[in-house]
């Protein structure tokens, strides 16, 4: 049976992907590993009020609770997927990753993932 180390050094290991955090919705990290410049604390700690605000959208939008966020920034990709009531995971990746491939196996295997955390 794969570990959440496995699942994040996975997902971290493909073409394009600069680091893969599992955290809690407090911003703490569970488990996360990426590029040596990266803070993953410092970046896990901004996620929660992101969550927050697609959350309460969501619901506004009566579309309910966040399954998963796309940000598009100049320089790459923040993926926040929803893994459970208490835990998230957060993709960065460079804007030459295969978005489509890697958002559709995210989704395929959300609960495999979650059952990890």
């Amino acid at each position: 049976m794969p570990t959440i180390r496995d699942l994040v050094a996975a997902i971290r290991d493909r073409e394009g992907v600069q680091a893969a955090i599992v955290l809690g919705r407090d911003g703490l990290v569970i488990d996360g590993q990426g590029v040596p410049t990266l803070d993953t604390e410092n970046v896990a700690a901004h996620v929660p009020p992101i969550l927050l605000a697609a959350d309460e959208l969501g619901h506004a939008t009566a579309q309910g609770a966040l399954q998963t966020e796309v940000l598009e920034y100049e320089r790459g990709y923040a993926i926040v997927s929803a893994l459970s009531p208490d835990a998230v995971l957060l993709v960065l990746a460079l804007l030459s990753v295969n978005l489509a491939q890697l958002l559709y196996e995210l989704r395929r295997n959300r609960a495999n993932i979650a059952s990890l955390v």
